[in-house]
C-alpha cells in the first residue's frame, strides 16, 4: 500500500515511502553514508525482504531546504500474547482494562509506529547533522511524525502507539524532552558491549588478558567446539542454506521473552549483495549438518552482532553459542575494530567474555490520552532482567606494578 500522497510534506519535512526514492543529494547534505544503518544499501535490504512491515522515511530540512536530519520509520504489528516471560500477568491486566475501556481489541494486533530499527539494538532510528541542535531537531521529528499520521486517514485510524528507540544513557539529557510530548520511557535489556584493548593484536592476546578461571573456561569451550567446521556463508551458497538457517533462527527467536517482529532471513542475501565484506555470515557444521550460524555488520569502528541460529540439542555438548561469542571477538580483533556490540539477551554469558551492559531506553506513547495512562502503568513495571555481571579480565594496573 502506498501511504504517501503528494500533499503530505510539511514545510520543513519530506516523506518517502521507499528508500530508493530519496535523492542522492540528501545523503550528501547529511553526510550519513559512513554509518551503514543510514546507508540506502543497508536499508534497501530490510525494506525489500521484510514486506510484513511498512517502511517510510522522514527528511528534515532547514530554512534553505538543506537536509539536517533523517529518520527511519517502521510500522509493525505487535501481539500482546507474544509476551512469554514474567510480564504475562501484567499483560493480562492491561488487556482486561483495555477491553473494558474499549481501547484494545482482541481481534487485531497492537499497531506500533516505530522510529528506530526493529531488528537492531542501538541509536539507529534518527540521524542528525553534526552542526545542528539535537534537542531542536528531535522536537521537529516528533512534530513531523504527528503531521504525517494526521494527514493519512488510514494511518490515523490504524496506528495505536508511537515508539522511539533505543537511546544510551548519555543521550537522555536530550531525549527526555519527549516526556513533554506525552511519551513514557522505560529501560529494556541492555546492549552488551566489549571495548577492545589496543594491546589485543591476536585472539591469543585476548585470552592472555583473562583471569585464569575465565581463560580455562574459554579454552574448554574452544576444545568442545573443535568438531565444528566454521565456513563463510556467501552469495553463492546462501540459497541452499536459507531453509535450514530459518529453522535454527526460529529456535532462538521463539525462546525470546518477546519480539517486536520476525526477521525474514532472505534479508541476508540482499545484505551480502549490497554490503559485501561489511556483512558477515558464518555457518557452523557438525559433519554435514548445519547446527548454527552467526551474522554481524562492520559499521565504522564497530562489529555489531546480529541474529544467530542454534541447534539447542547440540549446544551444550559442542559449546556452539560460546564458540560464536569467541569468534565474534576474534573477528573484531582481526579487523582492528574498537568496539564489539553483542546486543541484547543472554547478558550473563556475554559478560563472561568481557562485555559490560550499556543501558537502553525506549520511549512509547499511545495516541489516545486514557490508553496512554494505562500504558504508563504497564511500562512502569518493565525492568531489565537481572543478571550476575562477570569480570573476566585481569586488573591491568596490578600487572603493570
Amino acid at each position: 500500500m502506498n501511504i504517501l500522497s503528494c500533499n503530505n510534506n510539511a514545510p520543513n519535512a519530506r516523506y518517502f515511502s521507499s528508500i530508493n526514492k530519496i535523492p542522492d543529494e540528501i545523503y550528501k547534505e547529511l553526510q550519513c553514508l559512513d554509518n551503514l544503518y543510514f546507508n540506502p544499501k543497508y536499508l534497501e535490504a530490510l525494506e525489500k525482504s521484510n514486506t510484513q512491515i511498512q517502511f517510510f522515511y522522514i527528511v528534515l530540512l532547514d530554512d534553505d531546504k538543506k537536509a539536517i536530519g533523517f529518520s527511519t520509520i517502521q510500522i509493525i504489528d505487535f501481539y500482546l500474547d507474544s509476551v512469554q516471560n514474567e510480564m504475562q500477568s501484567i499483560v493480562e491486566w492491561v488487556k482486561c482494562m483495555g477491553r473494558k475501556l474499549k481501547v484494545l481489541s482482541s481481534e487485531k494486533p497492537f499497531k506500533i509506529l516505530t522510529c528506530g530499527n526493529t531488528f537492531v539494538t542501538g541509536e539507529h532510528g534518527i540521524f542528525i547533522h553534526p552542526n545542528q541542535n539535537k534537542k531542536d531537531v528531535l522536537q521537529q521529528f516528533v512534530k513531523a511524525l504527528l503531521h504525517f499520521v494526521n494527514q493519512n486517514t488510514s494511518l490515523k485510524n490504524d496506528i495505536d502507539a508511537f515508539m522511539i528507540k533505543d537511546f544510551i544513557k548519555e543521550s537522555l539529557v536530550i531525549t527526555d524532552d519527549l516526556h513533554n510530548e506525552g511519551y513514557y520511557s522505560f529501560k529494556v535489556e541492555p546492549n552488551m558491549v566489549l571495548e577492545l584493548d589496543k594491546d589485543w593484536v591476536l585472539f591469543e592476546d585476548y585470552l592472555a588478558s583473562m583471569r585464569t578461571k575465565f581463560r580455562v573456561k574459554a579454552k574448554k569451550a574452544l576444545k568442545q567446539s573443535n568438531a565444528l567446521k566454521v565456513k563463510d556463508i556467501s552469495e553463492s551458497n546462501i540459497d541452499s542454506l536459507l531453509p535450514e538457517m530459518t529453522k535454527l533462527y526460529k529456535k532462538v527467536s521463539s525462546s525470546a521473552s518477546f519480539n517486536l517482529g520476525d526477521f525474514n532471513l532472505n534479508t541476508y542475501k540482499v545484505l551480502k549483495e549490497n554490503l559485501g565484506d561489511n556483512y558477515i555470515l558464518k555457518g557452523y557444521w557438525l559433519e554435514n549438518k548445519l547446527v548454527g550460524f552467526l551474522s554481524g555488520i562492520v559499521n565504522q569502528n564497530s562489529l555489531d552482532a546480529h541474529f544467530v541460529g542454534i541447534d539447542y540439542s547440540l549446544n551444550r555438548q559442542y559449546a556452539v553459542y560460546q564458540r560464536m561469542l569467541y569468534d565474534y571477538v576474534s573477528m573484531a580483533i582481526t579487523k582492528k575494530l574498537t568496539t564489539l556490540n553483542f546486543g541484547r539477551t543472554a547478558s550473563e554469558i556475554k559478560s563472561s567474555v568481557g562485555a559490560v551492559p550499556q543501558e537502553m531506553t525506549i520511549y512509547l506513547r499511545h495516541k489516545k490520552t486514557i490508553p496512554n495512562k494505562i500504558l504508563s502503568l504497564f511500562l512502569n513495571k518493565i525492568k531489565p532482567t537481572e543478571f550476575k555481571q562477570k569480570y573476566p579480565f585481569k586488573d591491568k594496573t596490578l600487572i603493570e606494578k
